[in-house]
């Protein structure tokens, strides 16, 4: 099979970190620097198109119109610039795309992290990010290059060649980053998803510039006004400057730490010595809820038809395989309580930010009541939106055989009264509203979400959002559920002697329902019933002193970008497969709606929405669909529930 290796050097005034390529490329002085190719094991070629000479040969530009394989280091990238360019349809389905194979192994996605994990010969050159930053982007005119805006390579013939070798450099170690990898190959069915998430980035979401603009201006207008009472109240020059506030407030008896953080504002409200420094709190304390990033975000990145786009990251976490949200960061959006979200948008839409205050309070909470409705479906369209129920709950069962909870959600589905029912010995009948059993339900609730993957007290406070159980209580009822849920607790400890016993053995070991782990050339991977495999790289034992027994190890990026050594242990590495093949059932049914002629734009988690053409599709045939067997998990109960709506919201 012949396999064409691409990367591109490009231009654009448009930011890429913050607007997304789409947004990139629609700059009107867009264009493509250099092209550097090869074949196969050919030498690399580039092309540089700022020459006149310069000319894409004809039997590469037959490859990117035809079936041939072609291939990049964030394909995703290579893809959206030619087509753009050359005015040409790239297809996916003939692309292949090696960060997304790097991250499939555990390894690091970007080029120079890949490579020098992988301990290549050849290395990205370093030069890469000052020529980028010469070349490539807008630059201030300065005393030395006068009122230029941009260097064009004859202000710079010495430094263009270098960008051209670094350009051709990068080809080189693609090539060997790849040739690499082909060792463990991933699997065509999710390169068969890899090209249905292209067309769902390309295809992208349209959103509603009048609310997102004007979220904005009301927000900015309220930042303002608190601003103006902050000034009035202390007589600082500028409140928001952390440094003068605790002046003023250490002026009035009140010391604070170091960043004023939100968690040190109940104390500090509760410390403060008279009623101006408590207000001045307050406002301090509204604004940091004024934050306007997800509007910001939109603004940055929609395109010329409304549409933002490349919102979905795949694999974008990467020991799960799941989705990662870029640019607008449709993962952590809040959710909506507003009973009447349709009057909402359209009194913001309207421009009168007082009537929205009047009737909604403080513009921070209604604004981010209102983030999800700035997405709306096409022209003569609804979205159908539908999401899996309590999945993670059914896969963790169905892994581990607790028949009981399988039983529940073959039934009536409620899980967390019939948790609670276990937990406690009460009858299940007895939790419902009215009964004064029904005050356990809530116990029921937080510890099912909070105990799955061997979480304690600290997990049953973070999942009790409302505060609903006395933190007493905390130990004792993640005590009661493990003993609710035998089978699960067990599978901590069989997934974590499975896994060592396979790093030991350098052998494979079965853990259930197809699942198994397998010690291969260096890497320890957890094989999926779907057909692929979460990979832990360099995995090692090494004694836990923490708990004076031996733990496993394997590498991984930290926060810091730093390839450095993790521990892990029973608890999560369940987490990882439930939410690994809760992600392949997402997957499988993103296929399925797909081939059902389903328009998906946009998903989240375990939800998917589809931009319809009124008089198509329903909501009953798409939670069918989702709802349906998987032929790799039987047994497996799944269901989803959904809605229709004019703009995206949660039910």
């Amino acid at each position: 099979m012949t396999v064409l290796q691409i990367d591109i050097e490009t231009y654009s005034s448009i930011d890429l970190k913050t607007c997304g390529v789409h947004r990139y490329v629609e700059a009107p002085d867009f264009e493509i620097l250099l092209f550097a190719f090869a074949f196969d094991d050919d030498p690399v070629t580039v092309v540089d198109l700022t020459d006149y000479f310069g000319v894409i040969p004809k039997d590469v530009m037959q490859a990117l119109r035809t079936d041939v394989t072609k291939t990049a280091f964030n394909a995703a990238f290579e893809r959206t610039n030619i087509s753009r360019h050359f005015g040409i349809d790239c297809d996916p389905r003939f692309w292949r795309c090696t960060a997304v194979h790097a991250l499939a192994l555990g390894l690091p996605g970007y080029l120079e992290g890949a490579a020098e994990v992988l301990k290549l010969d050849a290395q990205k050159d370093a030069k890469g990010k000052a020529l980028i930053k010469y070349f490539s982007v807008p630059c201030k005119p300065t005393k030395t290059n006068g009122q230029r805006t941009r260097n064009y390579p004859h202000h710079d013939p010495d430094r263009w060649q270098q960008y051209i070798e670094y350009n051709r450099q990068d080809v080189v170690v693609e090539r060997e980053v790849r040739r690499k990898l082909e060792r463990f190959p991933v699997p065509e069915k999710e390169w068969r998803l890899w090209a249905l998430d292209q067309r769902i980035n390309d295809r992208g979401v349209r959103i509603d510039p009048v609310l997102v603009q004007h979220a904005i201006a009301c927000a900015e207008q309220y930042s303002e006004r608190l601003t103006i009472d902050a000034k009035e109240l202390t007589g600082l020059e500028n409140p928001n400057s952390i440094k003068q506030l605790k002046g003023w407030l250490a002026e009035r008896g009140l010391e604070t730490p170091d960043g004023l953080s939100k968690e040190f504002m109940p104390a500090l409200l509760d410390a403060a010595p008279d009623d101006d420094t408590r207000k001045m709190l307050e406002i301090r304390q509204e604004m940091g809820k004024t934050s306007n990033s997800k509007y910001d975000a939109m603004a940055r990145t929609y395109c010329a038809d409304d549409r933002v786009r490349g919102i979905l990251q795949f694999l974008g976490a990467n020991r799960t395989w799941r989705w990662a949200g870029r640019n607008v960061q449709m993962h952590n959006l809040p959710q909506n309580h507003i009973d009447d979200l349709a009057l909402a948008r359209e009194v913001l839409r309207s421009g009168d930010y007082e009537m929205l205050e009047l009737l909604y309070g403080a513009p921070p909470f209604v604004l981010s009541q209102l983030v999800r409705t700035g997405l709306i479906p096409s022209e003569g369209c609804r979205f159908i939106v539908s999401d899996f129920s309590a999945i993670e709950a059914r896969v963790i069962a169905w892994l581990a055989d607790e028949h009981w909870v399988l039983d529940v959600f073959q039934g009536h589905g409620k899980i967390y009264e019939a948790t609670a029912s276990r937990m406690f010995g009460i009858q299940f009948e007895t939790i419902v509203k009215g009964h004064e059993n029904y005050k356990y339900r809530p116990f029921g609730k937080v510890a099912t979400l909070a105990c799955g993957f061997g979480g304690g007290a600290a997990a049953m406070m973070k999942m009790d959002k409302n505060k609903e159980i006395p933190e007493d209580q905390y130990d004792p009822l993640v005590k009661q559920w493990r003993n609710a849920n035998p089978n699960i607790r067990k599978l901590w400890y069989r997934a974590e002697e499975a896994a060592m016993e396979a790093v030991r053995g350098k052998t494979t070991v079965k853990l259930a329902h197809g699942v198994r782990y397998r010690y291969e050339g260096g890497i320890l991977f957890a094989d999926l019933p779907s057909g692929h495999s979460l990979a832990y790289p360099q995995p090692a034992i090494k004694r836990d002193t923490k708990f004076d027994k031996d733990g496993l190890i394997f590498y991984a990026l930290d926060e810091r970008n730093k390839w450095v050594p993790q521990r892990t242990w029973g608890g999560t590495l369940v987490e990882n497969l439930v939410q690994a093949i809760a992600r392949d059932c997402l997957a499988e049914n993103l296929m399925r709606l797909d081939a059902a002629g389903y328009p998906i734009p946009l998903h989240v988690h375990d939800e998917i929405a589809a931009d319809c053409l009124r008089g198509f599709g329903s909501v009953e045939e798409m939670t069918g669909i989702m709802g349906q067997p998987i032929e790799w998990a039987p047994g497996l109960p799944l269901s989803a529930a959904g809605f229709e709506c004019d703009f995206y919201q949660k039910d």
